[in-house]
């Protein structure tokens, strides 16, 4: 019984684990279309915080959907390890942050790009600039978008 209650417990810390780590949110896109502006409906869904999946509706139902990411790099705290002499370290300096010199530093370029697809095999790909780079998606941002038939649109996401 006892072992049942721990595999149990374990596998909800493990579901909560994960959904705490999900997030979602919704934009919203002008599309320039012959007939003027019309309005597009987008939804976003990151597990990572740096990709996730996108989905944009277009007025006519027409459904695009596919993977985004965040464009990031990485560098190794020990390869700065030259800049820390004299300095003991740059923690006091943003974006730097406390732990041993063997921990990796990510810098967010704030941008992120997706390419979706409709069922009908068309594409649209997606550049967005973020507004809180570190949040990801859940931090907003604008960007536009066109689709391999020609259309475009402005897309906005607030912070989620």
């Amino acid at each position: 019984m006892a072992r049942r209650i721990t595999l149990i417990a374990g596998l909800a810390a493990a579901a909560f684990g994960l959904s705490a780590c999900t997030t979602m949110g919704t934009g919203q896109g002008v599309l320039r279309a012959p007939s003027g502006r019309e309005r597009v409906a987008l939804t976003w869904k990151s597990i990572s915080g740096m990709s996730g999946t996108m989905t944009a509706t277009l007025p006519d139902g027409v459904l695009y959907t596919g993977p985004f990411f965040q464009i990031t790099s990485q560098v190794s705290r020990d390869v700065l390890t030259p800049l820390w002499t004299g300095w003991n370290g740059w923690y006091d300096w943003d974006d730097w942050g406390q732990g041993p010199m063997t921990e990796f530093i990510t810098r967010y370029s704030g941008k992120v790009l997706a390419n979706l697809r409709a069922a009908n095999g068309e594409h649209m790909r997606c550049k967005f600039h973020l507004a809180k780079p570190a949040l990801g998606m859940a931090g907003g941002g604008a960007g536009k978008c066109e689709t391999t038939a020609g259309q475009t649109l402005d897309a906005y996401f607030p912070p989620a």
